[in-house]
């Protein structure tokens, strides 16, 4: 039976003048067969994968990478062993290979070697948002000689997307700092300055600050918490993760830096937040004003500090040390959160 389906196959072969005994026609056959094995069996598997992780779009984008380097990697060996087959060992094989091509493609050596470290150390993944050479933006796709990242800032002035995509070669990440957003914690720490003029009372502005950021900054304690629990992979210790109000002087007044952690992603919207908040609250108050850049003529003799007039002292409802004045700010609600 065997004889009669190889005599079959040769019979079969021979009407597209192919000879079997000739090893550069045996081989190349062989070597397409492989492919379309590969080609068909890379095909079956990625349509299991596409049915059974549909709705988990990281662990199917996870499963399609594997099977495209597994798929390469495969041939690569078979097809090289085929035609090399008087060299005896795949190590003299690879050896070989290494030696002819490493003059010629230094640059996709290092690429290679850049995947390598990518997929070993793992200094981003995909969904992360990293800064390297000047780029920054949202890791979108990893390949074995280059990674693409949809593109944020720049034009665009805020860490949005600008809709651009950026392919970056793999062997950057072993000559360029590499700044990632989401290793250790989910979050990082953003700070929003407002400045207040000399003559504003800094200190109430300081406590509407205060009420507002404990109001709107978003709650990271639990998230936090969780991170340490399931094991971090870097030593970093935040004894306290609340926000909280700097005060600081500048030549143009004082200025009282909002402090808070936040999704990277979601740093523009908190920051309107705030500053729309900060906004309705400082207009209640004709004592608070911001400051910006001006010039004047300062007579200290005329404009300097005077006693306050007992019917103009604001009223403390608490401690001073803990900045709880009767401030008259309510926590607000933007439009686009109502509904």
């Amino acid at each position: 039976m065997i004889d009669d389906i190889g005599q079959a196959i040769t019979n079969f072969l021979a009407t597209f003048n192919i000879d079997l005994t000739n090893p550069f026609q045996r081989n190349l056959l062989y070597s397409l067969l492989i492919l379309i094995a590969l080609g068909l069996t890379r095909w079956l598997v990625m349509r299991f994968i596409h049915r059974r992780y549909a709705e988990n779009a990281r662990t199917l984008y996870n499963l399609r990478k594997t099977v495209e380097y597994a798929s390469v990697v495969l041939g690569v060996l078979l097809i090289g062993r085929l035609w090399l087959e008087g060299i005896g060992t795949l190590v003299t094989y690879l050896g070989l290979l290494s030696a002819g091509i490493a003059i010629a493609l230094q640059d996709l050596i290092v690429a290679l070697a850049g995947w390598m470290f990518i997929v070993w150390r793992r200094p981003f993944v995909v969904g992360d948002r990293i800064e390297i050479d000047g780029q920054m933006g949202d890791v979108i796709d990893i390949r074995l000689f280059s990674f693409s990242m949809l593109e944020i800032g720049r034009r665009i002035n805020a860490e949005q997307s600008t809709g651009r995509i950026i392919h970056i070669p793999n062997g950057k990440i072993f000559s360029e700092v590499l700044t990632n957003m989401h290793q250790g914690f989910p979050f990082i720490w953003n700070e929003i300055p407002v400045m207040v003029t000399f003559e504003s009372d800094w200190e109430k502005a300081k406590a509407i600050l205060v009420n507002i950021i404990n109001d709107l900054a978003p709650d990271v304690t639990e998230a936090v918490r969780k991170a340490r629990r399931s094991g971090q992979r870097f030593i970093i210790s935040y004894n306290n993760v609340s926000p909280t109000v700097y005060t600081s002087v500048a030549d143009s007044g004082v200025v009282l830096t909002l402090r808070y952690m936040v999704d990277p992603r979601q740093r523009r919207g908190s920051e309107q937040d705030i500053w729309e908040a900060t906004l309705r609250a400082f207009k209640h108050h004709w004592d608070i004003d911001f400051a910006y850049p001006t010039q004047r003529e300062y007579l200290h003799f005329e404009e300097g500090k005077k006693p306050p007039d007992p019917q103009e002292m604001t009223t403390v409802v608490a401690e001073r040390n803990k900045l709880q004045r009767d401030t008259g700010y309510l926590p607000t609600t933007p439009r686009d959160k109502k509904e």
